[in-house]
C-alpha cells in the first residue's frame, strides 16, 4: 500500500505523542517537502491548540489555523448525541481531501482527551484512521513498565488495530527506562516474538518532562525583575522553598533548582545568584520572589552590576500559594523553546532508524523537487551518517555557544571550542545552555601548543618565519584551530563570527594549503529555491579572477555540487552566449571554459553563456539547442566578484531563496567562513556543510 497520509494517536495517557509527532513531521517535511498537519478534533477549552500552534508554525506556516483541524470537541459531542457519527466522518474525509489537493503528505494527530474519548463506543482514533484511509501509528507509554508488560501492550495494540480494520504502520513505545529499552530491543530482534509490525523504542528524558522558566512565568503571570529574556528557556528540574538561614539553605541547592523565596530575603537571593560564580555549587535555574516584594535599591544596584546573571522573577501571591501554582505547571514544548525542540528531535533521530522509517512509510510519490527544508535536513542526515569533529575557535560568541548546544543535541557533529574553559562554561551557564559534550581547549595553556608552534615554523620558515613569529601566530585562535585540522585533531573548522574572512582564509592557505591542481581558494553559495538547489560561485572571495582562476573556480564548484548531491552541470557566465560575443571579458570566460574542460573532461561545462540561457529551457532551445548544460545548469560561475555578489543577493531578496554559505572550496581540508552578522541557524548549517566536506576528504598517504 502506498500512503500519502498517516494517523498518529496515543494509546495511553501521557505517552509523549508530541515528541513522536515532531520527529515524524521533521522527517516528512525534509523528505517529502510539502507537508500538512491535521487534527480531526481539538479541545474546546483552549484558545489555541498547543500542538497545532507548535507544529504548524514550524513545519507548515502557510496553513491557516482553521484548516489545521476538523471540529471542536463540543461540536463532536453534539454529533454523538444526535447519532451523526457518519456525518462527522464524512466531513473529515472531505476536509482531508481538500488538503490533499494542496499538500503532498498529511500527518493526522489523534484525539487525546480521556473524557471526550469515553463518549464513543468504539476506539474513535482507529475509526477515524480507517475511514480516512490513513495507516495507523500508535504511541504507548513505557514509563515504569517491565519489558514483559510492554511486550504485552505491543501485542494488544497490534490485535486492536487489526480488529479495527486499520493498516498498522508502526508502534512507538516512549518514555522507557534505559535498562528496559535495552532488554526489549534484544527481545524484538527475535522474529518469533514479533508480528512484523515495526516497533520503535524511545527512552524517557527528564528534561522534556520538566517545565521551563518561561512556562512557569507564563502560567503564574510573573514579572521579570532581573535577567535577560533569552535565559527563560532554562529547565526547572525541581523547586525549593527557601525558608531557613542562608548557611543551611545552601546545603540543599541542586542543579536546575527554581528557588522560591519571599522577596525581602536578600541573603537567600544573593546566595542563589552567587552559585553561578562558584565551582563549588551547582547552578540554579532561577529565583521566584513571592509576596510581591522586591530587593531594596542597594541590593538591586549590586545585582545589576553583574555581567552574568540568572532570571529573577516575582509574583504577588504568598509562598504557599506560589509553590502550589508552580507544582501545577505542566511540562510543555512551546513554539519558541528551541532547546526543548532540539532535544525532542535529537531523541527521535537518535533512536529511530530513518532508513527503516522511510521504507515503512511507503510514500505515494516522492517529489523530484528539492525544497530548502529538504536540503537542510539532508545536510543533518549526511553529517550524522559519518560524524566528524569540527573546531569552533570563537567560543566567546553567544551565537557559537547556542549553535553548539543544538548541534550536540541533534548529534550532528563532535565539537571542540577554543577559549578559556572556565569562561566558556560560565558563559554557557549564564545562558542556560548545556555544552558539556563539547571539548574545551585553551590555546594559551594547551599541551598541543609547543608542537603546533614547531610545525608552523617549519611550514613557514621559507617565508622568513621566525620561532617567535610562529609563537605569536599560534596565540590567535583561528591559527590554533587551523593547526588542529592540519594535524588531524579536528576534521574541519568554522570561523568568522568574530574574525574577518581574511583572518579565516589566511591560516588555511598557510597551513592546510590548496588541493593539488587548484591554486585558488574560492567560495560558493548553495541557493535553495522553491524546488531546487543551485550553486553560485564565486560570490565572496576573488574580486577579479583571471581565466585560469575562473576555470579552477568552475572545477571546484562542480566538485562541491557533487559533494552535496547536486548533479554538476556548470555554466560559465558572461553577457554573451556561445560564439556570438566579442571583447576582453567574453574572451576570458571562453578561455576559462577551455581550460576547465581540458583539466576535467569528465565534467559538463558550458561557456560563455548568459544566465537566462543557462537556467531556462525555452531560452536554451533557441540559443544553444545542442548543449547538455544550457537550460539545465546547476552551477553558475560568475566572471567576477561584483557580478556574483550582487546576483546572489538579488536572487535571495527577490525570490525568497535561502542562501547557505559562503562555502569555501579548493582547500585540502575544509575550513569555512561565517558572516559577522550570521544567525545561529547559519552557524548550524555551515558546521553541517563542513562536516560533509570532511567526509569527502581523501586520506593523505
Amino acid at each position: 500500500m502506498q500512503a500519502n497520509t498517516l494517523y498518529i494517536a496515543s494509546l495511553e495517557l501521557e505517552a509523549g505523542k508530541l515528541v513522536v509527532t515532531m520527529g515524524l513531521m521533521e522527517f516528512l517535511s525534509r523528505t517529502v517537502g510539502n507537508v500538512a498537519f491535521f487534527r480531526p478534533v481539538i479541545d474546546t477549552d483552549r484558545d489555541l491548540d498547543p500542538d497545532i500552534d507548535l507544529i504548524r508554525g514550524r513545519y507548515c506556516p502557510n496553513m491557516s489555523y482553521e484548516e489545521s483541524y476538523g471540529f471542536e470537541a463540543s461540536e463532536v459531542k453534539s454529533f454523538v448525541a444526535e447519532g451523526k457519527i457518519k456525518f462527522f466522518l464524512e466531513e473529515l474525509i472531505k476536509r482531508l481531501n481538500d488538503l490533499k489537493e494542496r499538500y503532498d503528505f498529511i500527518l493526522c494527530q489523534g484525539l487525546n482527551s480521556p473524557s471526550f474519548l469515553s463518549a464513543f463506543d468504539v476506539d474513535i482514533n482507529m475509526e477515524i484512521a480507517k475511514n480516512l484511509g490513513c495507516p495507523f501509528i500508535g504511541v504507548l507509554n513505557g514509563m515504569d513498565q517491565t519489558p514483559r508488560d510492554i511486550a504485552k501492550e505491543i501485542k494488544i495494540t497490534e490485535d486492536a488495530v487489526a480488529e479495527a480494520g486499520c493498516t498498522h504502520l508502526a508502534t512507538f513505545v516512549n518514555r522507557m527506562a534505559e535498562d528496559t529499552l535495552g532488554v526489549l530491543e534484544v527481545e524484538l530482534e527475535d522474529p518469533d516474538e514479533t508480528s512484523g509490525v515495526p516497533v520503535f523504542l524511545l527512552p524517557e528524558n527528564e528534561e522534556l518532562d520538566k517545565p521551563s522558566l518561561a512556562d512557569i512565568s507564563d502560567a503564574l503571570g510573573c514579572i521579570n525583575v532581573l535577567g535577560r529574556e533569552d535565559g527563560m528557556d532554562r529547565i526547572v528540574k525541581q523547586f525549593k522553598i527557601a525558608a531557613m538561614s542562608m548557611e543551611h539553605f545552601l546545603s540543599y541547592v541542586e542543579d536546575g533548582d527554581l528557588i522560591i523565596v519571599p522577596g525581602d530575603r536578600e541573603d537567600i537571593i544573593l546566595a542563589s545568584l552567587s552559585t553561578l560564580f562558584s565551582v563549588n555549587y551547582p547552578n540554579v535555574a532561577g529565583i521566584l520572589l513571592s509576596g510581591g516584594f522586591h530587593p531594596g535599591d542597594n541590593t538591586m544596584r549590586l545585582l545589576t552590576g553583574r555581567d552574568q546573571t540568572i532570571p529573577l522573577l516575582s509574583v504577588k501571591s504568598d509562598t504557599y500559594t506560589t509553590t502550589r501554582n508552580v507544582a501545577a505547571v505542566p511540562a510543555l514544548i512551546n513554539p519558541g523553546d528551541d532547546r526543548k525542540i532540539a532535544l525532542a528531535l535529537g531523541l527521535f533521530e537518535t533512536h529511530v532508524d530513518s532508513g527503516q522509517l522511510s521504507k515503512i512509510i511507503e510514500l505515494a510519490a516522492i517529489p523530484t523537487a528539492v525544497t530548502p527544508v529538504m536540503f537542510e535536513y539532508g545536510l543533518f542526515e549526511r553529517a550524522r551518517s559519518d560524524k566528524k569533529h569540527i573546531v569552533l575557535p570563537e567560543a566567546s560568541d553567544e551565537r557559537i555557544l547556542r549553535a553548539t548546544e543544538i548541534l550536540l543535541r541533534r548529534n550532528v557533529v563532535d565539537i571542540s571550542l577554543l577559549g578559556i574553559p572556565e569562561k566558556i562554561r560560565s558563559h554557557a551557564a549564564s545562558l542556560g545552555l548545556d555544552i558539556s559534550a563539547a571539548k574545551l581547549v585553551d590555546p594559551a595553556n594547551s599541551t598541543l601548543s609547543e608542537g603546533f608552534i614547531s610545525t608552523f615554523y617549519e611550514l613557514r620558515k621559507h617565508k622568513n618565519m621566525t620561532p617567535d613569529g610562529a609563537r605569536d601566530a599560534l596565540s590567535n585562535s583561528a591559527y590554533f584551530g587551523t593547526m588542529m585540522v592540519h594535524e588531524g585533531l579536528a576534521d574541519g573548522m568554522v570561523s568568522g563570527a568574530i574574525h574577518t574572512t581574511a583572518d579565516t582564509i589566511r591560516p588555511a592557505l598557510q597551513i592546510i594549503k590548496t588541493i593539488p591542481g587548484i591554486s585558488v581558494v574560492s567560495s560558493v553559495f548553495l541557493m535553495c529555491l522553491d524546488t531546487r538547489v543551485l550553486v553560485y560561485g564565486d560570490c565572496a572571495v576573488n574580486p577579479t579572477p583571471n581565466a585560469l582562476q575562473l576555470a579552477e573556480i568552475g572545477i571546484s564548484s562542480a566538485d562541491t555540487a557533487a559533494t552535496f548531491g547536486i548533479e554538476p552541470r556548470v555554466a560559465m557566465l558572461s553577457y554573451s552566449t556561445g560564439a556570438s560575443g566579442k571583447g576582453e571579458d567574453v574572451e576570458k570566460v571562453r578561455e576559462a571554459t577551455r581550460i576547465a574542460r581540458s583539466k576535467r573532461p569528465d565534467l559538463l561545462i558550458e561557456g560563455p553563456i548568459q544566465y537566462d540561457a543557462a537556467i531556462e529551457p525555452s531560452v536554451a532551445r533557441t540559443k544553444m539547442p545542442d548543449s547538455l548544460v544550457a537550460g539545465r545548469a546547476t552551477g553558475f560561475i560568475f566572471p567576477d566578484l561584483n557580478t556574483g555578489n550582487n546576483t546572489y543577493k538579488a536572487v535571495q531578496r527577490s525570490s525568497g531563496a535561502i542562501a547557505i554559505g559562503p562555502v569555501l572550496q579548493g582547500l585540502n581540508k575544509p575550513v569555512n567562513d561565517l558572516s559577522r552578522g550570521c544567525l545561529v541557524a547559519d552557524i548550524i548549517n555551515t558546521v553541517a556543510i563542513t562536516a560533509i566536506q570532511a567526509q569527502s576528504v581523501q586520506p593523505q598517504q
